[in-house]
């Protein structure tokens, strides 16, 4: 348990990466100075739990904005796989009267674990693939 990573504790400075996402390069936290973050993670593209939590997050987007808040997911799928899926969200699924729902907040890339490392959403004993889900503010 030597290499074990803890998830940050409330108060403790949130830890920086670089990172691939749908929308880009994403440098955390500098790329978010001066507004409030909701860091979420899934274990899978094409889950109906994450499809459903992702619509949901994606219809209330500009409430958050206006909030001064921004949306940031994650999942140790490809960006690829994460393009296809966000894709079909918008022309295939209908979910509690939302339809048409494109996700344009960014979802990271994070095949090799390691923003899911950093942030301690793989835990030991567990699938070493799959990121724990988690919510970072």
């Amino acid at each position: 348990m030597e290499n074990q990573v803890f998830m940050p504790r409330i108060g403790e400075q949130a830890p920086e990466f670089t990172a691939i996402s749908t929308q880009g390069t994403i440098n955390f936290p500098k790329d978010y100075e001066g507004k409030w973050v909701i860091f979420f993670s899934h274990p899978a593209d094409f889950t109906p739990v994450c499809t459903s939590e992702f619509m949901t997050f994606a219809s209330m987007e500009k409430q958050f904005q206006e909030a001064n808040c921004e949306l940031l997911g994650l999942s140790v799928d490809g960006l690829y796989s994460h393009i296809a899926w966000l894709r079909t969200i918008k022309e295939k699924i209908e979910y509690k009267g939302m339809k048409d729902i494109e996700v344009k907040f960014p979802l990271i890339e994070d095949i090799t674990m390691e923003v899911s490392k950093k942030y301690g959403m793989i835990m030991e004993g567990e699938s070493n693939t799959k990121a724990v889900r988690a919510v970072f503010l």
